[in-house]
């Protein structure tokens, strides 16, 4: 499969086109339901909200992270010497960190000041690990 990836022209670019629809669909997502949180939109249940954004993140994540897994065996060796790699995989831990931390404390239900904290975290985190993930081409 590999072969397949390196080998044909267009293999690696529709690679990069799946990783960035989940992307969006991942950051697009999370987007919706931290403005719930930060108190926009107060009338949009945030329990079914999330229901629906965080399932849609879920696919993005799945997404991303199966493109990037086999982007990333193409080119080992290079991805692991480049340092906007190694903190993008150290901020994509701390993003489930952040996330699991977040969700453990029932933040969803509390929708209270440490809500508000861990998901401006995960807003903060999310955009390195954008930034990190534009860099890589760069470094």
């Amino acid at each position: 499969m590999l072969d397949a990836l390196t080998a044909h022209p267009w293999a690696y670019p529709a690679l990069e086109v799946i990783h960035l629809l989940g992307v969006a669909l991942l950051i697009g997502n999370l987007t919706v339901l931290e403005l719930r949180v930060f108190g926009l939109v107060p009338e949009l249940p945030t329990q079914a909200l999330a229901r629906l954004s965080l399932g849609l993140a879920a696919v993005g994540f799945g997404l991303a992270a199966t493109s990037g897994l086999l982007m990333f065996a193409t080119q080992a060796q290079d991805l692991l010497a480049n340092r906007a790699f190694t903190l993008k995989m150290v901020l994509l831990m701390l993003a489930g960190c952040n996330a699991a931390l977040f969700h453990g404390r029932g933040s969803l239900r509390l929708l209270d000041g440490w809500a508000k904290i861990l998901m401006l975290v995960s807003t903060l985190i999310w955009l390195l690990v954008l930034s990190c993930g534009r860099w890589i081409a760069y470094t």
